[in-house]
C-alpha cells in the first residue's frame, strides 16, 4: 500500500498526471511553429513519428537560451511561433513581459547538467568513488589538478545551469541566490572557473570540440572534462568515440536540471491549441518516454517509465534564482570578474570591395560589440571587462594591429576607444586573408591562460600574399593553437573558410543574408 501511495504521489507531482495513452487519437492536420533550443535537434525522428500518429506537425526555429528570451519578451515571437521549447522557462518566467505571452506548459522529459571527467582523471582525483562537492571540483581546479569545457552561460542553459549550480552549493544557506551572496562567493567562483579552458554557445558544439581535441583533431591537446547534460554525456559514451569512456559525476550537493517544459505561447489559436493536446499526450505516452529515454538517454517525466541505465536516482536539485536581478548579477559576475578573460583578434577586410555599405555595415556590426546596444543579448555580447580586444585590419597586406585593454575600472571608456578606431576604417587595396591571419598568429605569444580566438571577416577570395596551403602549412609549425571563427560576406570564398574553420577548431559563421551584427553577437559565446 505505501509503495503504491507513493507512486501516486509522484504522478501527482510530475504536472499533476500520468503518462497518456501509447495510442493518442490523430485529429485535423496543424503544424506548430516552435522555437527551441539547439540541443533539441535530436527530437526531430521522434517529433516526425509524431505527425504520423497525431496529424500535428512540428516546425522547429533554434535560438539560444537569452535570445530566446529576449524574443519572446520582445513581442518579436508574436504571431511568428505558436510554442517555446527550451530546456528551461525559469529565465523566462522572470521577465514579465515574457511570462504574461506564456500560456500552458508542458514538461516531456530531464536531465540533470553534471561534469562528464576522463576515467584517469577520475581515479586521480577519488571521484570515481565518491562524489565530490562542488566546492571540491572548484578547490581542483583552482590548484591546476582539473580542467574542463563549458558552454557560456548567457548563450546556452548548460553553462547558466552549472554557474547557478556552483554558485548556490558554495554559498550553502539553502536560499536562492542574491547580489549579496554572489559577492560573497566571487572569490571561490573565481577558483573553480580558473580551470576553464573551453567556451562554446552550444551544448552541442562543446560536446564535439571535446571530442576532437581528444583524438587529436584539433588543436589544444585533451581536456580533463566537461560540463553538460547527462544525456549527452552518456551519448558520448555510447557512441564510442572517445578514446576512454568518461566518469559522469553527480555533485554530491546538488545539481540544476533541465525539464524541457513545452510552453504555449498565448496568442496561440484554438486549431494550434488543440494539436498542442494532442502532441503533448502522445509525447508523454509511455511508448514514447521509452524511445525518448532508448535515443536521447534524457530521463522520462512519467512515473512507470524506467531511467536510463544505470543513471542515479534521487539527485538534490540546488534552488534557482527567482529574480531576473540576481541571474543577472551573477551573469555580469561571471563576465567581467570570475572567468578568465579572452584575447581576440579581429581580422577585418577593409579590401576595396568592402568600400560602401559593406563596410558601413562592418562598423555597424562591431560598433554593437562596444556597449551602444541595450538588448538583452547586447548586453552580454559587449566586450568585458579584463578582455583584450586587438583589431588587425588588412587589404593587400595587413594592417598595424591595435590591441585595446578593456578596463575593470572603466570598461566603458575603453569600449568608446574601440569605437572610435572601428569608425576609422576605410576601404582601399587587395585582400591579403593569410598573411593576416599568420600575422594575428603572432599576436598570441604572451597570451598566458587567456581564451584565444581570431574572428575572420573577409567579402572576397585571398588574391595576394599567401594561399590556403601556405597557412595550412603554418599551422603544423604554429606554436599557440588558436581558433578561427570566419564570417562569410559578400562574395567570400565559402570552402576556403570552411577549412580554416576546421583546421583550427573554430567554426564558420555566414552573415550573407547582411545579418553581421548577429554573426559577430553569436561568436561572443565561444570566445
Amino acid at each position: 500500500m505505501r509503495r503504491i501511495l507513493v507512486a501516486v504521489l509522484a504522478a501527482v507531482l510530475l504536472a499533476g498526471c500520468t503518462g497518456a495513452p501509447d495510442e493518442t487519437p490523430s485529429g485535423p492536420p496543424v503544424t506548430l511553429r516552435v522555437l527551441a533550443g539547439s540541443e533539441l535537434r535530436d527530437m526531430e525522428p521522434l517529433l516526425t513519428e509524431a505527425a504520423e500518429a497525431t496529424g500535428v506537425t512540428v516546425s522547429m526555429s533554434y535560438l539560444g537560451t537569452l535570445e530566446g528570451a529576449e524574443t519572446v519578451a520582445s513581442g518579436n515571437a508574436d504571431g511568428r511561433y505558436d510554442a517555446v521549447w527550451f530546456s528551461s522557462t525559469r529565465y523566462l518566467q522572470t521577465i514579465p513581459a515574457a511570462k504574461r505571452r506564456l500560456a500552458g506548459t508542458t514538461r516531456i522529459m530531464g536531465s540533470p547538467v553534471v561534469l562528464g571527467v576522463r576515467e584517469p582523471v577520475a581515479r586521480r582525483l577519488g571521484w570515481d568513488v565518491a562524489a565530490p562537492t562542488w566546492s571540491q571540483i572548484a578547490t581542483s581546479a583552482q590548484r591546476g589538478e582539473f580542467t574542463y569545457g563549458m558552454t557560456d552561460p548567457a548563450a546556452s542553459n548548460t553553462g547558466f545551469s552549472a554557474l547557478v549550480a556552483v554558485a548556490a552549493a558554495l554559498d550553502g544557506t539553502g536560499r536562492a541566490l542574491d547580489a549579496a551572496a554572489i559577492d560573497r562567493i566571487a572569490p571561490r567562483l573565481a577558483g573553480f572557473f580558473s580551470g576553464q579552458r573551453l567556451t562554446a554557445g552550444s551544448s552541442d558544439w562543446l560536446a564535439g570540440s571535446f571530442t576532437r581535441r581528444a583524438t587529436g583533431e584539433d588543436p589544444g591537446g585533451p581536456l580533463d572534462g566537461l560540463v553538460n547534460y547527462e544525456s549527452t554525456l552518456r551519448s558520448l559514451n555510447r557512441n564510442g568515440q572517445l578514446p576512454e569512456p568518461l566518469t559522469i559525476v553527480y555533485p554530491a550537493d546538488g545539481v540544476i536540471s533541465a525539464d524541457y517544459p513545452f510552453t504555449l505561447l498565448a496568442g496561440a489559436s484554438g486549431e494550434v491549441r488543440d494539436g498542442y493536446d494532442r502532441l503533448v499526450d502522445h509525447l508523454r505516452g509511455n511508448a514514447t518516454q521509452n524511445a525518448i529515454v532508448d535515443r536521447t538517454e534524457r530521463r522520462p517525466v512519467v512515473p512507470d517509465v524506467g531511467l536510463p541505465d544505470e543513471a542515479p536516482r534521487g539527485l538534490v536539485e540546488l534552488p534557482f534564482p527567482d529574480t531576473r536581478a540576481a541571474i543577472d548579477a551573477l551573469l555580469v559576475a561571471y563576465f567581467d570578474r570570475l572567468r578568465t578573460p579572452a584575447r581576440t583578434v579581429y581580422v577585418l577586410d577593409t579590401s576595396g570591395s568592402m568600400a560602401g555599405e559593406r563596410l558601413a555595415a562592418l562598423k555597424t556590426a562591431l560598433t554593437g560589440l562596444t556597449g551602444v546596444d541595450a538588448s538583452l543579448s547586447g548586453r552580454y555580447c559587449r566586450f568585458r571587462s579584463r578582455e583584450e580586444v586587438i583589431l588587425l585590419p588588412f587589404a593587400s597586406v595587413p594592417g598595424e594591429p591595435v590591441t585595446y585593454p578593456v578596463s575593470a575600472e572603466a570598461p566603458q571608456s575603453s569600449r568608446d576607444a574601440i569605437r572610435t578606431a572601428i569608425g576609422g576604417l576605410v576601404a582601399e587595396g587587395e585582400t591579403a586573408v593569410y598573411d593576416s591571419l599568420v600575422r594575428a598568429y603572432g599576436l598570441f605569444a604572451d597570451a598566458g591562460e587567456r581564451f584565444p580566438s581570431i574572428v575572420l571577416m573577409t567579402d572576397g577570395e585571398s588574391n595576394a600574399g599567401r594561399a590556403l596551403g601556405d597557412f595550412t602549412s603554418f599551422l603544423a609549425t604554429a606554436p599557440h593553437p588558436v581558433r578561427v571563427f570566419p564570417i562569410l560576406f559578400g562574395e567570400a570564398a565559402e570552402q576556403e573558410m570552411r577549412q580554416v574553420a576546421n583546421a583550427t577548431g573554430g567554426e564558420l559563421w555566414d552573415a550573407r543574408d547582411g545579418d553581421l551584427g548577429r554573426a559577430f553577437c553569436q561568436i561572443r559565446g565561444y570566445q
